[in-house]
């Protein structure tokens, strides 16, 4: 071989093979017959062998020709696989979500935000992992997840966020307990009342630790807990009284009552995600639906109280 090949000149040589002649051959590459001669005869000089011969008029290959014919279709062939094998690759990753949810969120809200996300796609693989935030933060960054539903202790660099709902956490109540009777639930209201509260460490716990610190009020913990759905159960069970957001509330609605609750402690839950994510439009989508729901939650459960 005198100089290296280009893919234009194999181009033509394999449509003037398959369509029988040059002018076939320009019209199906929609260039000029001339333009197609000239790469022709510009891959017989490259290559150094005679891949024609002219047969009454018309150009045939020959033996040679032909053996180069073969050995492009089958080269053609396996472009064709990978072009089939990248379209597969796509359509797979496209056809699935790794969610990651704090254990507070993991009831019904999620079961919600997804349900809503899968009637508009109903050919997504869903998986969803409930974990604590910093958990999830760090799947995040390594791209073993897409998207997260997390508390607002998620500070890292890599990873882009902006605020879910913003709410301030109300008192939730047996629906027969005397403090219904009150709009607003102070600390002070709450001091020694039986008390289901979230695990240690957590967020929740935390800001209500402080509540009833800087008040002096007395918190009484007859039951620690992972996730919200299971403190609402509590709750409504009336096994004692606990600071939940309205989100926590809605697997559990007509079951326990809300208040307002007194200091105002305002807690934010975060929708995170990284850059160059690898099914960008299904995150997008997924996140669309879960600040529909959210606000859709939140109107609904503090609307009158």
């Amino acid at each position: 071989m005198k100089k290296s090949l280009n893919l234009r000149q194999i181009e033509a040589f394999k449509a003037v093979i398959e369509h029988g002649s040059v002018n076939r051959a320009a019209d199906a590459l929609f260039v000029s017959q001339p333009a197609v001669s000239k790469l022709l005869l510009k891959l017989e000089q490259d290559s150094g062998l005679a891949l024609f011969e002219r047969v009454k008029g018309r150009l045939a290959p020959t033996q040679h020709g032909m053996r180069l014919y073969e050995e492009v279709d089958r080269i053609f062939v396996g472009l064709r696989q990978l072009e089939e094998a990248v379209d597969s690759i796509r359509r797979d990753e496209q056809r699935q979500l790794h969610i990651g949810v704090m254990p507070a969120l993991s009831g019904s809200f999620v079961r919600r935000v997804t349900m809503e996300f899968i009637k508009k796609h109903p050919d997504v693989h869903i998986t969803i992992e409930t974990r604590g935030s910093q958990f999830l933060a760090e799947w995040l960054v390594s791209r073993q997840i897409d998207v997260v539903l997390a508390g607002s202790l998620i500070d890292n660099p890599y990873i882009d966020r902006e605020p879910l709902t913003s709410s301030p956490l109300v008192c939730a109540l047996p629906l027969d307990h005397p403090l219904t009777r009150k709009r607003v639930i102070r600390a002070t209201d709450l001091d020694n009342e039986p008390f289901v509260t979230f695990a240690p460490n957590s967020q929740t716990d935390q800001l209500t630790r402080q509540a009833f610190l800087s008040t002096g009020a007395r918190l009484r913990t007859v039951l620690e807990t992972v996730t919200a759905p299971t403190v609402c159960e509590f709750v409504a069970a009336g096994l004692g009284v606990s600071l939940i957001h309205p989100l926590f509330a809605e697997g559990a609605r007509g079951r326990l009552a809300l208040r307002r609750f007194d200091p105002e402690i305002e807690f934010t839950f975060q929708l995170c995600w990284v850059d160059a994510t690898r099914n960008a439009s299904l995150v997008e989508a997924f996140m669309q639906d879960a600040r529909r729901v959210s606000q859709q939650i939140s109107d609904e459960l503090l609307h009158g109280i």
